[in-house]
């Protein structure tokens, strides 16, 4: 082929047109998915109360706060639903009006994105890939002193599946409350960690109010078409100005509602860490043992390779993966990851069976 084209993980329609396949033929190791597909309990809970779509949802979403406040242990007064992270995100950077943002990268496009209609500056703080892409914190501290006043962070991090730990991380957004720095970190991808207690920034809320932490259900709890994303800060001030900006009943009815149901499923919770930190471990194992490639330890339910084979680039591996209905991310469009790099999420047992024969054969 003649071009080489680079898709997101979520390209499913533009990847099926391009390759000719059928989408149900195809498992996709690139969007990051709980591969479980939604809780049980929600699936049934949203079928038998469909009728709820006749009614407007509680402006307040006032049991929806009760539960994500069980669920985080934190204050719902803390709490601000929205319609998927990407809409806090947004009313996170209109409300903050950063002059001058440093994000760690490499990282999600979607905040540079958000930036570029703020008007703020924005520069990356290049994650090492000889140190596991995990930063250096007093090294970040100097180069926060440049003068920036927002700081954006995705932990664990996509697409490296890297991690800063809490204890790194009160460093850090101390450090930034004596600078005047807001922190904005983005946890989509927390609850797939070995130990959530040891990562998650939302305890720290209690201790700083130049803190925001954004969760959602798309990737966790299999739910993106939900858009169904929370923003926890302790700063009252600031969580009052975003809510007065944000569109009224900006989740719907059913997000609401499902959103209740599956925060509450044990039993879905703890089966989905069973799966992916069984599988991780597991395909981290096997892919050690392949010289063409090297892996990162992965704290997300995705993990990184370089590949280290002479002339076999990421695209080359996508393609020898598509090519047998297993789809991956080609990272090559990722800013700050310099060299050859694929990225594939844990998927079912058998499935992920297959797609290290794939890798293990190239």
């Amino acid at each position: 082929m003649d071009t080489k084209p680079v898709f997101h993980g979520s390209d499913i329609e533009k990847i099926c047109s391009y390759y000719g396949l059928k989408k149900e033929d195809i498992v996709k190791f690139g969007a990051n998915v709980n591969p479980l597909g939604l809780s049980p309990k929600a699936s049934a809970a949203i079928a038998a109360h469909v009728d709820i779509f006749s009614s407007y949802p509680d402006r307040e979403y006032t049991t929806l706060r009760n539960t994500i406040s069980e669920y985080c242990n934190i204050p719902a007064d803390f709490i601000l639903p929205g319609n998927g992270s990407s809409e806090l995100i947004s009313l996170l950077i209109q409300e903050k009006a950063p002059k001058h943002t440093l994000i760690l990268g490499p990282t999600y496009s979607e905040y540079s994105r958000e930036l570029s209609f703020s008007g703020s500056t924005q520069e990356y703080y290049h994650l090492q890939e000889s140190k596991d892409f995990e930063p250096d914190i007093p090294d970040l501290c100097k180069k926060l002193e440049q003068g920036y006043d927002f700081l954006i962070l995705c932990n664990p991090n996509n697409p490296t599946s890297s991690a800063i730990s809490q204890q790194d991380l009160r460093q850090l957004i101390s450090f930034c409350a004596k600078k005047n720095i807001f922190v904005m970190i983005d946890e989509t991808y927390v609850e797939f960690t070995p130990n959530i207690n040891a990562i998650t920034a939302v305890p720290l809320t209690r201790e700083f109010t130049n803190l925001m932490v954004l969760r959602g259900v798309s990737k966790f709890f299999a739910a993106p078409g939900m858009r169904l994303g929370y923003g926890i800060t302790g700063n009252m001030d600031f969580l009052s100005k975003m809510r007065e900006k944000q569109t009224p009943w900006s989740l719907n009815s059913m997000g609401a509602f499902a959103g209740e149901i599956m925060l509450q499923d044990e039993d879905y919770i703890r089966q989905t860490r069973e799966l992916i930190l069984s599988e991780r471990t597991r395909m981290i194992k096997e892919l050690k043992s392949v010289p063409t490639y090297k892996v990162y330890p992965a704290y997300a339910n995705f993990i990184l390779l370089k590949i280290l084979k002479p002339g076999l680039t990421s695209y080359d591996v996508f393609e020898a993966c598509i090519r047998q209905g297993l789809i991956i991310r080609d990272c090559s469009s990722f800013q700050c990851l310099d060299g050859e790099f694929v990225r594939f999420c844990i998927m079912m047992p058998e499935d992920n069976s297959r797609l290290v024969e794939v890798l293990k054969n190239l």
